[in-house]
């Protein structure tokens, strides 16, 4: 009876301990902190595929056109990749455009830098309010918003994942185009339809689509039927107004 007692104590503890570690941690992020307009919380929760991808997220009008970035990660904001300069063929550190990372941000934005092509640079980056470390996990995002809100407005977040291949978007599909392959399956796009007049509401951000393959324009393709893995690096994004 004892060893019954001892043993069931045992599993009792186990099962706890399981679901401690199950738990997701969230890692917390500001932005726009000294703005003076609304305040946004998202959330985002990643998936079984998560490995490091690089962020966008903005706020747009009802319609969709871009009103302001909300956040960025760092190296694509400031243009510059800290292990990631392909001279001579190594990863060093150094300046780079990627295109193909988050082309809808990029032509959303519609800033063009010195070179006439629309990601930032040194010379003309992401204003540091907006740009940081990307989360190496699940995170919390608190951003507010230069100008106050009032009326319809969308959420818009792009992500890529880097060397995140399948059976379709294949290492050698595109052998001559260099951006391809910084990319592997395009960058996702997700968005959430918010409304000033429902501030208590948790809006769920949807995927619509994927960005041109390697960031050649800023179309969005709504067909996701070639996509797989990339499906699975976020589980769940959310957006609150406080």
């Amino acid at each position: 009876m004892k060893t019954k007692i001892i043993t069931g104590t045992m599993l009792l503890f186990s099962i706890v301990i399981f679901a401690q570690k199950k738990k997701e941690v969230f890692s917390q992020e500001n932005y726009g902190a000294n703005n003076s307009g609304t305040a946004i919380t998202i959330q985002f929760e990643k998936g079984s595929e998560h490995n490091h991808p690089l962020f966008a997220i903005w706020l747009a009008d009802e319609k969709g056109n871009y009103i302001q970035t909300l956040y960025v990660s760092e190296s694509i904001g400031k243009g510059v990749f800290h292990r990631a300069n392909r001279k001579t063929g190594q990863w060093k550190a150094g300046e780079i455009q990627r295109p193909a990372t988050l082309p809808y941000w990029a032509h959303q934005r519609a800033e063009k830098n010195e070179y006439g092509t629309f990601m930032p640079t040194p010379k003309q980056p992401v204003a540091d309010a907006y740009t940081g470390a990307t989360p190496s996990t699940s995170f919390v995002l608190h951003a507010k918003t230069e100008k106050p809100l009032n009326g319809k407005y969308k959420i818009i977040l792009e992500l890529n994942q880097s060397w995140d291949w399948n059976e379709y978007w294949t290492n050698d599909k595109f052998p001559n185009d260099k951006e391809y392959k910084t990319s592997s399956q395009p960058a996702l796009v997700y968005s959430a339809d918010i409304d000033t007049a429902s501030p208590t509401l948790e809006y769920v951000l949807k995927v619509i689509g994927h960005s041109h393959y390697s960031g050649a324009d800023g179309s969005l393709d709504t067909d996701l039927s070639t996509m797989t893995t990339a499906l699975k690096i976020a589980k769940k994004i959310t957006v609150k107004l406080e």
